[in-house]
């Protein structure tokens, strides 16, 4: 009866998902209904990427339960997003620039057991003044991330300030596209903002949301070619719901194809966010999406 109660309960992607006792952490019964991945981690190394966890993803849970999901399906980068509960003790505490700067050692070491690297920060808005800027900033150099993901309003004085902020921290500054008609959704406003800036100045490319404003993703990997700083990997069948990486209408192997060709040095992480799904459905998905990544990447490799 305890097991049918807890099945059950997944199915809103509660705490419960986890286990309690750490000693459980990475043990199978603790994770009932979930199959841990196979992931080629060497192959995805050669292809040139990483593959992570957009903790959007699952924002039903607290961030110390993400990331250990994280370390049972064996995905190693995250992409923090700013307003997710810290912890099952600590419900009120949100993740993000504005967190008390106490709980961020804290963080820190949760990151470490769990094997889990936090590469990026957003969506997250900057603001408009260097002010409001280095406040994010600031943590994320804390954190030791790599990139900040935003949607900055179109002003050129405004990316001249981000573009010197980002080379004074060395920390990159990622445009996302939401679906038309938000600002980034069509590449061309990327690469206007990124004209004549560093490469720190570049693209969050949500493979998903392009398809969903009628683009073709592959084109815009192309058109984007040196500007891609990391991606939202994101599938869609027919009806735009969510589905595993390479099941549904994106194209998701000329994807990587498209993006390897142009051998990025930075080993862009493709963050897997899913919006539509819960329970064991969502965490056996993100493992689909893990298995059918690293598949492609074996191919690549070759």
């Amino acid at each position: 009866m305890r097991i049918v109660l807890f099945v059950l309960a997944l199915c809103c992607l509660p705490a419960c998902l986890l286990a309690a006792d750490k000693e459980l952490i990475g043990d199978p019964k603790a994770f009932p209904g979930i199959n841990r991945p196979k992931i080629d981690d060497s192959a995805i190394d050669k292809a040139g990427f990483r593959i992570g966890v957009q903790a959007y993803t699952f924002r039903e849970m607290s961030l110390y339960e993400t990331l250990d999901s994280m370390k049972y399906l064996g995905i190693h980068y995250v992409e923090l997003y700013g307003g997710q509960a810290l912890s099952k003790e600590n419900p009120k505490i949100k993740v993000g620039h504005d967190m008390p700067a106490q709980y961020i050692d804290e963080l820190l070491a949760k990151l470490k057991e769990a094997n889990v690297t936090a590469v990026s920060y957003g969506v997250t808005q900057v603001g408009d003044t260097e002010a409001s800027a280095r406040k994010v900033f600031d943590w994320a150099k804390k954190m030791g991330l790599e990139n900040v993901v935003s949607e900055p309003k179109v002003d050129l004085e405004l990316f001249a300030m981000l573009d010197k902020l980002c080379n004074e921290y060395q920390i990159n500054l990622a445009m996302h596209d939401h679906p038309k008609p938000s600002t980034y959704w069509n590449p061309e406003t990327v690469l206007k903002v990124s004209e004549g800036r560093s490469k720190r100045i570049g693209s969050c490319s949500d493979t998903g949301h392009w398809l969903r404003s009628g683009l073709v993703p592959v084109d815009c990997i192309k058109q984007l070619n040196g500007r891609i700083i990391e991606l939202h990997l994101k599938d869609i069948d027919e009806k735009k719901v969510d589905v595993p990486w390479g099941m549904g209408k994106v194209d998701a192997k000329g994807i990587m194809e498209a993006l390897a060709a142009q051998k990025p040095t930075n080993k862009p992480v493709f963050f897997i966010e899913y919006e539509t799904s819960h329970g064991t459905d969502l965490a056996n998905n993100v493992g689909k999406c893990c298995e059918n990544f690293s598949k492609y990447c074996e191919e690549l490799a070759k």
